[in-house]
């Protein structure tokens, strides 16, 4: 399977980390070039296109942003244990 559709928390914070230095650098560029050229069209066209090239690359959850899965503890059994035992007691005193 190409995607595994999970990311981590790490993969999280790089995935937005990514976004935002995306967008303000293609606003950047977009703003200068337009500034130069004195072509408000084509600052919009910059800025959109890095708007989709940033998407194109956030928001797919390609394989590096799950480079470090959680590792959840195991379940516990305790409470449900002890909830059947004490099921099982007043069962047995109820019979006798």
């Amino acid at each position: 399977m190409l995607f595994e559709w999970k990311i981590d928390f790490e993969g999280q914070k790089r995935s937005e980390l990514i976004s935002q230095v995306g967008i303000i650098l293609f606003a950047i560029i977009g703003f200068i070039v337009g500034f130069l050229l004195q072509n408000l069209a084509l600052t919009f066209q910059i800025y959109a296109g890095g708007i989709f090239l940033t998407a194109l690359f956030v928001l797919p959850p390609w394989s590096f942003y799950n480079q470090y899965p959680v590792q959840w503890l195991p379940s516990i059994q305790i409470e449900k244990d002890k909830h059947e035992q004490t099921e099982s007691d007043e069962l047995k005193e109820k019979s006798t």
